[in-house]
């Protein structure tokens, strides 16, 4: 029987694992089904010598197999960082499935096996807002590979991509476990996984932007500059030539949009004197000189100090030659006739842009992962900037991890954004599934708040995701390149990006609940 249930945790783990890859998605449907069958059997099986170290032990191993088989690419950017993501996050994933079977069992009905639900998503959501936060994983995300799938992502959400993950897992494992087992009992699975994908489709084929904002051209570019050995090591001076060169003849009168990937600009600019800026100033004298109308959505790093009397933040550096305290950022501008426009990157990446907890552990400030750029905890902001072009059209500045962030990205639709633009960085990794991960996630983006989508790449895959999910234009790996695209604005706010992730905040309510009862059966109830 032990090998059985190490077969069992290695098929869940191969399930979870293959459905990230090669157009396995539809294997989500069943990838949790090998979990609650150990969980069934040890629930079952209590005579069993170390039951619990078992149980904890291979539930470990099918999060840990997963974690390792999908974001193994995290290597290229620090083994280290690599080690600590995969472990950690398999080890709170363990957490969790432990905890609904421990209320599973208190419980002790046949419907207990739904409470995965929303201790799930409970998990999901609380896991994207503190500051060991890592959402590659969460379930809905997988659903990125089939867009046309998903088109009802924008009254849901991602979260309802977990949702509908787990409820079919569900009945596919109540299928497999009734005592007169038959055909006939996959029948509702089966209906549940194409009836969202019928609805989809409807939605799909019946969808068009009625919005009566003007269609605005965008030059989106590329430069394919080396983050480890280029980017970072060369005056800003010589990338700016390069970029001027790539978009020769690419901007033209009607251009509305030049957009740069993240820390294009590599000198710091001071966030005092933004308007007289050397570095900001090169736009303003070789592109907006000759076409005024431009608008320029680049990535900056940036700085600021606080004044007399100001409390710094956690975040904070003190600048020993004067004596202040400054915070530095991960920005994004733009530069148009209005003037400039600040974005500071708020959703910042552990270990990297950001220590956890600064306020407890600053002093080992110094271990951050050093991917090239600034490094260290960096600045944040608290409220999503919208970008105003001149024809006042609204631009959501998303910085790369940012992308990730479902319910964080609904903030900026409510603030006006007509568009979102996305800015990154995405060599660290090399040529592996970690940049066509990431580009695929920003789909989700795209339905959810049905807004197209112009996304500028240093090194990736720069492209153009239309409302319904569907990536345009794509760039190639590794090469510089030049993205010209008509796109059109909306002005319609989607039922998800007016009033937020429902179904995650509900599970939230619902598993803490369902903590309080199982802490009252176990500590009051004998």
């Amino acid at each position: 029987m032990a090998y059985k249930n190490i077969t069992t945790s290695l098929t869940g783990a191969l399930l979870l694992t293959l459905s990230w890859y090669f157009n396995f998605t539809p294997l989500i449907f069943a990838a949790f089904v090998p979990l609650l069958q150990l969980e069934k059997y040890f629930h079952e099986n209590r005579e069993t010598p170390k039951r619990k170290l078992k149980f904890y032990g291979l539930t470990y191993l099918t999060f840990f197999l997963w974690n390792l088989g999908v974001t193994w690419w995290v290597y290229f950017a620090s083994a280290g960082g690599a080690a600590l993501a995969i472990i950690a996050n398999a080890v709170l994933m363990t957490m969790v499935f432990v905890t609904f079977s421990n209320i599973k069992a208190k419980i002790n009905s046949a419907w207990s096996v739904w409470l995965l639900i929303p201790v799930w998503l409970a998990w999901e959501h609380l896991h994207s807002l503190w500051d060991l936060t890592w959402t590659w994983l969460n379930l809905g995300n997988v659903l990125s590979y089939r867009p046309n799938w998903i088109q009802w992502f924008e009254f849901t959400g991602t979260s309802g991509g977990t949702l509908w993950i787990l409820v079919v897992n569900i009945l596919v494992f109540n299928a497999l476990n009734t005592s007169n087992f038959n055909v006939k009992h996959f029948l509702k699975p089966i209906a549940v996984i194409l009836t969202p994908i019928l609805i989809s489709y409807f939605i799909y084929f019946s969808y068009s932007n009625n919005s009566d904002l003007a269609t605005q051209k965008v030059v989106i570019v590329q430069p394919n500059i080396d983050p480890y050995n280029e980017k970072f090591a060369y005056d800003f001076d010589t990338q700016f030539n390069k970029m001027l060169h790539l978009i020769k003849g690419k901007i033209t009168n009607e251009t509305n949009f030049l957009i740069l990937p993240e820390t294009f600009v590599t000198d710091d600019v001071n966030e005092e004197n933004l308007q007289n800026d050397l570095s900001l100033q090169l736009f303003k004298d070789s592109i907006l000189s000759k076409f005024p109308q431009l608008n320029i959505v680049t990535g900056i790093n940036s700085y600021m100090f606080y004044k007399e009397g100001e409390k710094p933040s956690a975040t904070s550096r003190l600048d020993r030659s004067s004596g202040m305290y400054y915070d530095y950022y991960n920005a994004a501008a733009i530069i148009n006739s209005k003037g400039i426009n600040v974005y500071h990157k708020s959703k910042l990446v552990p270990g990297v842009e950001l220590m956890p907890f600064p306020a407890l552990l600053k002093p080992l400030e110094s271990l951050a992962i050093n991917l090239g750029g600034t490094i260290g905890s960096l600045g944040i902001q608290k409220q999503r900037t919208v970008f105003k072009s001149n024809n006042n059209i609204g631009v959501a500045p998303v910085i790369c991890y940012e992308s990730v962030y479902s319910d964080y990205c609904t903030e900026y639709i409510r603030n006006g954004a007509h568009f979102i633009f996305i800015v990154t960085n995405d060599g660290w990794w090399d040529n592996t599934p970690g940049h066509k991960q990431h580009l695929s996630y920003a789909r989700l983006r795209a339905i959810e708040n049905r807004r197209c989508i112009a996304r500028s790449a240093n090194t990736g895959i720069s492209a153009i995701i239309n409302e319904k999910g569907e990536i345009l234009q794509p760039t190639k790996w590794w090469e510089p390149a030049i993205i010209e695209a008509e796109i059109k604005p909306n002005n319609k706010v989607t039922f998800y990006a007016m009033f937020g992730d429902i179904i995650s905040k509900t599970c939230v309510l619902i598993a803490i609940l369902t903590l309080l009862y199982y802490w009252f059966l176990r500590f009051f109830k004998r």
